[in-house]
This record gives structure tokens, C-alpha cells and sequence, in this order.
């Protein structure tokens, strides 16, 4: 269960870290994140992993989330939905998001 302060954290362009049961832990960009906190609330997260686009979609009351760790948020996004970012590059969600290079 993922707590309330992070819930309202977890918002289109931040750069997120979510670790599944299992120990697995997938790293990408929140595209969307739909229907608020109801009990079908999910988020989108897109990484590229090698040189292929990847995304999940996870149900915020989901039990498989052990933690989302949220890295870094953007300042202002235009948009409720970036969907938009599947087709550009790296520099440019860096561009048009305004974060600093992760290593």
C-alpha cells in the first residue's frame, strides 16, 4: 500500500523508482495518472530499456507495490497526460520537463 504523501506525489513527469514483490524495481517517467485515489486509480511508467520503449501500468491500491520512490518532480508541466514524450528523445523530455541529467 502506498502512503498518502507519496500518493499525492506520484504525478505526470516525475521520475519514479516503483519496487515490486519479488525484488524487482522498474524505473521511468509517470506519463498519466488516472482517476484520482479511487479504488481504480493507476499510473503509467515508461522507461527505455535496451534502446526499447517499456511501459506498466500500475493500480495505485495494488498489493504486488512494496514502495514507489519518487527521485525527482518536475516544476510545471503543461499537461495532465504526456503522452507525448513516447516519441521524442531523452534530451528533449530533459528539455521540455526541465530536469538535470540522472546518472
Amino acid at each position: 500500500m502506498i502512503a498518502k504523501e507519496i500518493m499525492s506525489k506520484i504525478k505526470a513527469g516525475a521520475d519514479v523508482k516503483v519496487h515490486e514483490k519479488g525484488g524487482s524495481v522498474f524505473h521511468g517517467i509517470v506519463l498519466a495518472r488516472k482517476h484520482g485515489t479511487e479504488i481504480g486509480a493507476t499510473f503509467t511508467v515508461r522507461a527505455t530499456l535496451s534502446d526499447v520503449g517499456v511501459e506498466k501500468v500500475y493500480p495505485i491500491h495494488s498489493p504486488a507495490i512494496t514502495k514507489v520512490e519518487i527521485l525527482s518532480s518536475p516544476r510545471k508541466v503543461h499537461r495532465s497526460k504526456l503522452y507525448y514524450l513516447r516519441y521524442i528523445s531523452k534530451k528533449q523530455i530533459r528539455q521540455k520537463l526541465r530536469v538535470s541529467k540522472s546518472s
